[in-house]
């Protein structure tokens, strides 16, 4: 069988050739036809406005991690890594949102100045703890601390109030995707029982998407905007994978993919 494939092919090539003939004999005569256009990308980088909300303050510096660092130090250090990387993209007006004060008054600090910005999106950096039942003892160089090696991952959160609810919902999407991509779990914790009152509706279980209708900087913002837990900073493995450049940076391109990929489909 191998002897005849040599003709068969022939054969094959043969009417190819007899067809774009007979199909170029029909063209009018002097006609080229012209190269499919391609659409252009409805995304200006450089008018995107993206805040990077910097969660918590110096004066209320939200969760201890394992080891007594603050949640803000972490918020600020990853945040400021993301709007490197996202500048570097033609991002330029990405721009951090920090804020001072106790914690409660910050939050309607942050909306009223996110709602003035008019921006695009608003990603929130946040890491995560957990309900202080959870919580364990130990030492750390010669300080009593907490743990919780109990759960671990990122997990995002958009509100039903915002009135850019679906918009959001789309880039929490898309960002969940890029850090699944990444080889990164969400936190599950938040749809079990066990949560009790933290227990949320979870939208998108493939990608750890959540519902959260009472945070202020989604419910009160009129712009489309996430709340990120990047990771858990009570999870001591977590914690030191959160302080690595490694694991900055492997967030940082899921978040800078996600952008284009929302820029690019507004």
């Amino acid at each position: 069988m191998w002897r005849h494939r040599p003709i068969i092919i022939s054969s094959i090539v043969i009417l190819s050739l007899v067809s774009l003939d007979a199909r170029y004999a029909a063209w009018p005569r002097g006609h080229i036809r012209a190269t499919p256009k391609i659409a252009p990308s409805k995304c200006d980088r450089s008018k995107f406005k993206l805040i990077l909300d910097v969660g918590h303050t110096a004066e209320a510096p939200g969760a201890r991690s394992a080891r007594n660092g603050s949640e803000f130090e972490f918020n600020l250090r990853l945040a400021k890594r993301i709007e490197d990387k996202l500048k570097s993209e033609g991002f330029a007006q990405t721009n951090l949102l920090l804020t001072e004060g106790p914690a409660r008054p910050s939050l309607f600090k942050r909306a009223t100045a996110i709602n003035s910005s008019k921006a695009d999106l608003v990603l929130s950096i946040h890491h995560d703890s957990v309900p202080d039942s959870f919580l364990e003892e130990w030492e750390f160089e010669g300080w009593k601390s907490h743990f919780s090696d109990r759960f671990s991952g990122y997990s995002l959160f958009v509100s039903h109030d915002n009135p850019k609810f679906w918009t959001g919902l789309r880039f929490a999407r898309l960002l969940g995707g890029r850090m699944k991509a990444q080889g990164l779990q969400y936190a599950h914790q938040y749809a079990q029982p066990v949560m009790g009152r933290y227990r949320r509706k979870l939208l998108d279980k493939k990608v750890g998407v959540y519902r959260y209708d009472q945070l202020i900087v989604l419910a009160r913002t009129r712009v489309p905007a996430v709340l990120f837990e990047a990771g858990s900073i009570i999870n001591r493995d977590e914690e030191l994978a959160m302080e690595s450049t490694e694991r900055q940076d492997m967030i940082g391109a899921a978040v800078v993919g996600a952008v284009k990929e929302f820029c690019a489909s507004r």
